[in-house]
């Protein structure tokens, strides 16, 4: 009887074994045909239909990014308007372009529609020229890196956005990405590789499971422009020489001097941290155990028996299954509350932080009326700075209080120690100008008032911002697709 046993066994396990090796050869043979039958792809194609055509999962998947159904508890991927939200962000960025509109990002196949009507971007102040530098294209669009190849870097940088109009027009998307020929994960903005040079290291030594975070490390980064590497042009540059933490860029745009704009209340040099999601990562625990960006916002998944990247680039909590059990074990209520929790203990902070911020830009001002000197200001100037920084640093990040929530907090803690001792040279200077009481306050609990309070005049920003598009976007559509019928180069 156990012999039977033995050789019923034996005959299931052979049958099983020829089983998987049978179908890894037909897998095996599948992936070599579908590489032998590709339609060439030509370099820095920046249609993502065209390669579309040659690996229809990972398109498909992709064109779900304009979806925009999707929210947490803190993360909308519609454009949710975060100054309705928070109105003292007005205060904070009084004079920027931020205070005039600020919304949640949405999916990466409305970065050209949403950066051509934001009002950041603005609108011509006269003909054939536009108030922001071409630099802002530079994260949006796959026709970014064929530009620069066509005309150069540095000439790309030196135009104004206005003048690309007719020239971005695709969505960022597989060429921002990916090697034409042998589909492997590439570099192809120069800032990136700049960056890493400075630091003395070499990006083309990176591994693959590296590379699956670098490339969104491309853009998903603080940057500035530097006005003075090349004349003429605002060079997008990456604040890393010193290293990644909120310290390191903090010395590094003290010793250069650097200033995204003069706070016009307090009169601050101030720094508007962008997106710092690749420098708070390196600080949290997925990446010290050697997880990727890739493996959690483009997990793997299956299809009609073939495995591929899902590249609907997403929150890991719309799609948990695929992005957290891989590793984690816990129930779907549990890791979601683990999140919440987190986000919900430093959206506190950030909250109060803000306020505090307000209440310092506003008092410094003051005291500017007060007759306050410039190096009595000096030293509450520079805390001011370097408290709006550090707070920004922590919210512009997507996801930081999830990616590092330790290295947050911290980071939160020092702020609001810094806005703290700024307020308190305040009082002590406003005592020695002869001004014992409070400081009034505005009221700014709309973003409505808020602007009103900081001088912007919104009604005519949109009313410049929708004219010019209505004048500019039919033709830049227009030119775009007479290029596309004759060059066949799009």
């Amino acid at each position: 009887m156990k012999n039977w046993i033995l050789f019923g066994i034996t005959i299931a396990a052979v049958l099983a074994l020829a089983w998987v090796t049978t179908t890894i050869i037909e897998r095996k043979t599948e992936a070599k045909f579908a590489y032998q039958n590709l339609t060439p792809i030509m370099e820095l194609e920046p249609r993502n239909e065209k390669w579309g055509d040659n690996f229809p999962r990972q398109y498909e998947s992709y064109m779900r990014t304009q979806d925009t159904t999707f929210h947490s508890k803190y993360l909308y991927s519609n454009r949710r308007d975060a100054l309705k939200d928070a109105p003292e962000l007005v205060v904070l960025w009084a004079g920027y372009g931020f205070s005039k509109d600020y919304n949640q990002p949405r999916g990466h196949m409305h970065a050209v529609k949403d950066i051509q009507e934001t009002l950041r971007t603005g609108a011509p102040m006269k003909e054939g020229e536009g108030p922001m530098p071409s630099t802002c294209w530079t994260c949006k669009s796959p026709d970014v890196p064929r530009l620069m190849k066509e005309i150069g870097v540095a000439e790309y940088y030196s135009k104004k956005w206005s003048d690309l109009g007719a020239e971005v027009v695709n969505d960022i998307g597989c060429a921002d990405c990916h090697d034409n020929e042998t589909m492997k994960l590439t570099i192809t903005r120069p800032a990136l590789i700049e960056a890493f040079a400075a630091r003395g290291e070499d990006i083309t030594k990176a591994t693959h499971q590296e590379m699956r975070s670098l490339v969104c490390a491309q853009c998903h980064v603080e940057y500035y422009f530097d006005k003075k590497k090349v004349d003429g042009a605002q060079y997008l540059t990456f604040p890393w020489k010193n290293g990644f933490t909120v310290e390191d860029m903090e010395k590094y745009y003290d010793a250069i001097d650097f200033a995204d704009w003069t706070h016009p209340i307090s009169k601050a040099k101030m720094l508007k941290a962008q997106h710092p999601d690749y420098e708070v990562f390196k600080e949290g625990i997925h990446a010290q155990r050697g997880v990727s960006c890739a493996d959690c916002h483009m997990p793997y998944k299956t299809e009609g028996g073939q495995k591929f990247t899902d590249h609907h680039i997403q929150s890991p909590l719309a799609n948990i299954e695929n992005s957290c059990f891989v590793c984690h074990r816990e129930k779907t209520e549990s890791l979601m509350r683990d999140v919440f929790t987190r986000q919900t203990k430093i959206k506190e902070g950030t909250r109060e932080l803000e306020r505090l911020l307000v209440k310092a830009h506003i008092e410094a001002g003051f005291a500017w009326k007060k007759g306050a000197t410039e190096a009595q200001m000096k030293e509450i100037l520079q805390d001011i700075r370097h408290a709006q920084w550090r707070w920004d640093f922590s919210v512009a990040s997507h996801g930081a209080s999830f990616h590092a929530p330790v290295e947050i907090s911290r980071i939160v803690t020092t702020a609001t120690q810094k806005v703290q001792n700024a307020r308190i040279n305040i009082t002590r200077l406003l005592a020695k100008l002869g001004h014992t009481g409070e400081v009034p306050m505005p009221d700014i609990s709309t973003k409505e008032k808020a602007q009103i309070y900081v001088g912007l005049d919104i009604k005519k920003e949109k009313e410049a911002k929708a004219k010019f598009l209505d004048q500019v976007v039919p033709k830049w559509l227009e030119e775009a697709k007479q290029r596309e019928a004759a060059y066949g180069t799009r």
